[in-house]
């Protein structure tokens, strides 16, 4: 071995050497950070903790030991649950950031829709229908609307019966008689021109249908009862 070879190791050595005590420097520098850290944040520690002691005991409130070391436990037990709850917030934030604009358009969307309801009189509509139900509810008393409960059926039967095709025609041919007749000039009839009248065909044919009409409503009653 030569002596520029040696030398050249020595060098090598010399370089490895101050890297070493570079990197104890550093962590001495770090080690020494670290505990003013510590000791800074103790005294924080201490005043935070002897204000609050202040505070409480000017408020009146009686710290328990026990019970501060409980909760402590407690917290500790239940970091887990703590952190979960702290990543259930997060996603609750990055939900609400990702849906607000599409909440935002929906909101949009229901102002312009409302919009053309009004425009097309539906919301006028619904609020003329408001004042009809408010007229029925305060013109209608609690035992009238039991009374309604009661009876729905027969009622609803009966308006089935009176909407179907004939007796819609029979309605509509009774109203279009009346409107044929002028009310205000009426002729008289004496007892025999009535009695005169009787022996036509018509009169006849409608005497057969009111005796028959009053027989079967008589008949229908008995047996509702």
């Amino acid at each position: 071995m030569t002596e520029q070879s040696v030398q050249i190791q020595i060098d090598e050595i010399n370089k490895k050497l101050d890297i070493i005590l570079e990197e104890i420097f550093i962590m001495k520098q770090n080690r020494e950070a670290t505990k003013d850290l510590v000791d800074d944040l103790s005294i924080i520690g201490k005043d935070i903790f002897k204000n609050s002691v202040i505070e409480l005991d000017k408020a009146g409130v009686e710290l328990n030991g026990e019970a501060l070391a409980g909760t402590g436990i407690r917290l500790i037990r239940n970091i887990d649950n703590i952190n979960e709850f702290l990543d259930m917030l997060e996603s609750i934030n990055d939900f609400i950031k990702d849906a607000s604009p599409i909440l935002r358009q929906v909101g949009l969307d229901t102002i312009q829709k409302m919009h053309e309801l009004d425009q097309k009189g539906y919301i006028g509509f619904f609020r003329e229908l408001m004042k009809v139900l408010d007229n029925i509810v305060t013109g209608f008393s609690k035992e009238d609307v039991k009374a309604l409960a009661d009876n729905i059926v027969t009622i609803l039967s009966t308006v089935k019966s009176i909407t179907q095709p004939d007796m819609l025609e029979a309605l509509n041919n009774g109203v279009k008689v009346y409107k044929s007749i002028d009310t205000k000039n009426i002729p008289e009839y004496s007892l025999w021109k009535a009695m005169r009248e009787m022996r036509s065909p018509e009169m006849r044919k409608g005497l057969g249908f009111i005796i028959t009409f009053l027989k079967n409503l008589v008949k229908e009653e008995n047996i509702s009862k």
